[in-house]
């Protein structure tokens, strides 16, 4: 049986993704680099959330590129994961006052914004 290029079938927006998949791994080198400086912190301990959720995020965006690169049929799906784990991810980093985590989320703020955004317009298509 012979699928279709349509929401019914095998669906590829047909677009490129570049600004949001740069957007994407900004966003997750942030939070590698975050997560790596907050190993180097006196009391690791205190910063043992903020770690978790730098790594679930920098994974979480790091499968969005990928999926964006390949305009995947699940891309704008997967966005709404992204937005949430960019949302989490700044909330506590929010909390701390070193520099790499204020970079980490500042990237995630806007990561989480550019998700909504594309995500929101294609509801709407």
């Amino acid at each position: 049986m012979e699928r279709s290029n349509t929401a019914a079938g095998h669906h590829h927006s047909g677009h490129e993704h570049h600004e949001l998949t740069n957007i994407l791994l900004e966003c997750a080198q942030a939070c590698e680099k975050c997560m790596a400086a907050c190993l180097e912190e006196k009391d690791v301990s205190t910063m043992a959330h903020c770690i978790e959720l730098d790594r679930d995020c920098a994974e979480i965006c790091f499968l969005g590129a990928k999926l964006a690169i390949r305009d995947a049929e699940v891309f704008h799906s997967y966005l709404v994961v992204c937005e949430e784990a960019c949302r989490i991810c700044a909330e506590e980093c929010s909390k701390h006052d070193h520099d790499h985590c204020k970079a980490c989320a500042a990237a995630c703020r806007r990561c989480e914004q550019a998700c909504h955004e594309h995500h929101g317009q294609q509801q709407m298509a």
